[in-house]
């Protein structure tokens, strides 16, 4: 028996010997496998993130070949066809997406998550800004920096119209309520000014400035979104005869995601080219990094502290989840908002990533998003209050209280009409300075760097939107669990009391034992008992 065992282990050590390099080359096998399925769930976004490098690379290899201005616009029409792609979209997704989702929703529940929304969007704004001032004190970025002048940068006559504060928030109310929703869908309103000449009583001739409302072009985002909100609860109270017409914005939605999960498929080519064209138009890096290099570092440091710690400290609080893990799935529209800096074009890829990657109910998502790529700019409020300071700083003015508090309240306002679009928040810092009296001549200097900071400030604007979306979401969920729960324990307690009353009470038992007793005698003995 020895010997057999022996021969046994023997051939089961050869065996061993034999099937090892067999089984390293299945473990390999398995190993590649996992790497090409890893690669095949997430080639989106491993060709975004190529399509930054690759575009980074581009801009630098070509911009030593002194590209004229009709050259270099050539090289960025592939990144102008994404953006007119994403455009395309943005209509039929806010309309169609926000009509479903508060059909979709019943009044109390749309109340409570808008509540929440408004919340979330309004404590983060602020939190934003207050960031900004703090870090504006500390860094100082306008220390030092009045010998800065516009035309060195080559930005004379690049200021925008300066506009008074009151008029700024009263077309914000107007945009509200347009009268026309078809040209809401291209133009805007806006209040301009035209000099008059004006007797006094006294006999003296004065120039008076006289408001008056034009239309310019850009969409209306924040009239078609009232409009459509407030139509999907109209459709929501007409019960079965809205049915239909929900059904058409629900079919149009679907079709809607449908166009952008194929127009993703050629954002990592138009980034590429996005970003290789902006990095050939640079004139004088050197010049701006040697300059403006504190306001770049203070903004992008403001911006990283607020995404990267305190947004999804907030997530944390919230949902006790993983924030980082949440975000890795948005990093194509991250990369998106990154090459684009427009929160409108990323709002597509958005609504489609949280969707698909993080799980995010579509009720929640097309309800939130499209409101809060309109209404919430958190980066845009940590940009228009560094801008602020730095200005500020660069005049040598020392903001007082009263000065802060008007910064931090205005910044918080003016963000939610400020454009979803390249370089919008620019033009909503002018509101700021008139607010506080500070000039508006050096805001060519921010224009001077908008290109940079625009990029991150548009990072943290989506960030914020699909934080909130997700912050909401398990809310939304967590509600329905706790009524699941309540119903279980009421249907249980029902049962409880139903098998204890059939137990006890006297009514009951003398039923059953006239029914027993009647089961069992003969028809005799049956007419007796009754």
């Amino acid at each position: 028996p020895g010997s057999m065992e022996a021969a046994a282990s023997g051939e089961k050590a050869g065996n061993g010997l034999a099937e090892g390099p067999a089984a390293e080359k299945r473990g390999g096998g398995g190993r590649l496998r996992g790497c090409r399925g890893f690669l095949r769930r997430n080639a989106l976004v491993v060709l975004t993130v190529s399509g930054v490098v690759a575009g980074v690379a581009l801009g630098a290899a070509v911009r030593g070949a002194a590209l004229g201005p009709a050259q270099v616009a050539s090289l960025a029409f592939p990144g102008e066809l994404l953006l007119r792609m994403l455009r395309m979209v943005i209509l039929p997704l806010v309309v169609c997406s926000l009509v479903s989702g508060a059909a979709s929703l019943d009044t109390r529940s749309l109340g409570r998550l808008g509540g929440i929304a408004l919340a979330y969007f309004l404590g983060t704004t602020l939190l934003a800004s207050g960031l900004a001032v703090a870090l504006g004190f500390i860094v100082r970025p306008g220390a030092g920096a009045s010998a800065l002048n516009a035309p060195g940068l080559g930005l004379s006559g690049a200021l925008p119209t300066s506009k008074e504060t009151v008029d700024s928030f009263l077309d914000l109310i107007r945009n509200l309520f347009p009268a026309n929703l078809v040209a809401s869908a291209f133009r805007t309103y806006a209040t301009e000014y035209k000099m008059m000449l004006r007797n006094t009583t006294s006999g003296n001739v004065t120039w008076e400035k006289i408001p008056v409302g034009t239309e310019i072009e850009g969409m209306n985002i924040l009239g078609l979104v009232l409009f459509a909100l407030v139509l999907g609860v109209a459709l929501k109270k007409l019960g079965q005869e809205g049915e239909d017409l929900i059904r058409f914005f629900n079919s149009f939605n679907e079709a809607t995601m449908v166009l952008v999960s194929w127009i993703m498929w050629y954002v990592p080519i138009g980034i590429m080219f996005l970003v290789g064209s902006k990095i050939v138009e640079m004139e004088d890096i050197m010049l701006l990094v040697t300059s403006l290099g504190k306001y770049m570092f203070a903004s992008i440091l403001g911006h990283f502290i607020h995404g990267g710690i305190i947004l999804p400290l907030i997530y944390f609080a919230c949902t006790r989840q993983n924030p980082y893990r949440f975000l890795l799935g948005l990093i194509t529209p991250l990369a998106t908002a990154f090459a684009t800096c427009s929160s409108s074009a990323t709002l597509p890829s958005m609504i489609k990533c949280t969707e698909e990657n993080n799980g995010v109910d579509k009720r929640i998502s097309r309800f939130i998003l499209p409101i809060g790529a309109t209404v919430n700019m958190d980066g845009a409020a940590i940009f228009q209050c560094m801008a602020a300071v730095f200005i500020a700083q660069l005049n040598n003015v020392d903001l007082n209280p009263g000065q802060i508090f008007t910064i931090l309240v205005t910044a918080t306002a003016s963000s939610v009409g400020a454009a979803g679009v390249p370089a919008g928040g620019v033009l909503t810092i002018a509101i700021i300075l008139e607010a506080i009296g500070l000039p508006t001549n050096d805001l060519s200097l921010i224009l001077a760097v908008d290109w940079i900071v625009d990029r991150t400030t548009t990072v943290v604007n989506v960030e914020g939107d699909a934080l909130g979306a997700g912050i909401l979401n398990y809310l939304n969920e967590k509600e329905k669990k706790d009524k699941e729960q309540e119903l279980k324990e009421v249907n249980v307690e029902a049962v409880a009391n139903s098998k204890s009353e059939g137990e006890t009470s006297p009514l009951v038992t003398h039923k059953n034992q006239v029914s027993n007793t009647t089961s069992t005698a003969d028809p005799e003995s049956k007419e007796s008992v009754l």
